[in-house]
């Protein structure tokens, strides 16, 4: 969902001689770019949630992590961060256009530029806020259940770590990734830090491609089926490497 809110735009404007866009239709993708992003951070604090209780209380987990408990988890992952974005939609809606030119590929933070006047303080006021329920809350979370899963893994014996390690080290990969997409954003239209045009060119890279490729490659190379027929196609290639050079150097030394 994330990737098809930018590409199918994005190459559309890769096709056209002139990248253009209404309003309405700007308004949209950014309103759908920032609720995806905040239910990305609320679903990686409930997976991070899930990975807490499934390693400290294992027994308990079928009574903790019930239906009704993921089902309301879900429901406010992709609700809350939606619900928290109406009052920006509305006064984007309600906002008069001075400048028509946006400075970026797709719709985000940097379409507050193009109005005549924006509230400073209030805008300052409701982007803390935003950033805060969407952002540093789960990371907080995120932070606190893992620091108490690396204190029970540290006391427990190799097979746990192993297991904890398995289940960790992709979510915290996704994690780190997503959070440095999310400091682009705030880098570059809240805080307005003016960067080279590679800085700019390289993190604008990593919004479009780097973090929609890195996330299906971690949690695909996790699965089993995957990595061991990965192993398996690494290890074929490089039989057929070794028989063709020990093949070569006989018909070599024969010639000889």
């Amino acid at each position: 969902m994330f990737s098809t809110n930018i590409y199918p735009k994005l190459l559309m404007d890769f096709l056209s001689e002139k990248q253009i866009t209404t309003h309405s239709q700007c308004s949209f993708q950014g309103f759908i770019y920032y609720s995806l992003t905040g239910s990305e951070f609320f679903l990686l604090a409930s997976m991070a949630y899930d990975r807490y209780v499934s390693i400290s209380k294992p027994l308990q987990y079928h009574t903790i992590m019930r239906k009704t408990t993921v089902k309301i988890l879900l429901v406010l992952t992709w609700l809350l961060p939606a619900c928290q974005l109406v009052p920006s939609a509305v006064i984007i809606n309600t906002s008069q256009i001075c400048r028509f030119t946006l400075n970026g590929i797709f719709c985000n933070n940097a379409i507050s530029k193009l109005y005549c006047a924006t509230p400073r303080i209030s805008y300052l006021i409701y982007g803390v806020f935003i950033l805060i329920n969407t952002v540093f809350l789960p990371l907080l979370f995120i932070l606190f259940t893992y620091t108490k899963i690396f204190i029970i893994c540290y006391r427990s014996c190799r097979e746990v770590r192993r297991k904890a390690a398995q289940t960790c080290l992709p979510h915290l990969l996704v994690l780190i990734s997503f959070s440095c997409l999310c400091s682009y954003d705030i880098i570059i239209t809240r805080l307005e830090i003016s960067l080279s045009q590679t800085a700019r060119f390289i993190m604008t890279l990593q919004v479009v491609l780097y973090h929609p490729l890195f996330n299906p490659v971690v949690y695909g190379l996790k699965m089993k089926e995957i990595s061991q027929h990965l192993r398996r196609l690494f290890c074929q290639s490089k039989f057929k490497l070794s028989v063709r050079a020990d093949a070569r150097s006989a018909i070599i030394s024969f010639v000889i």
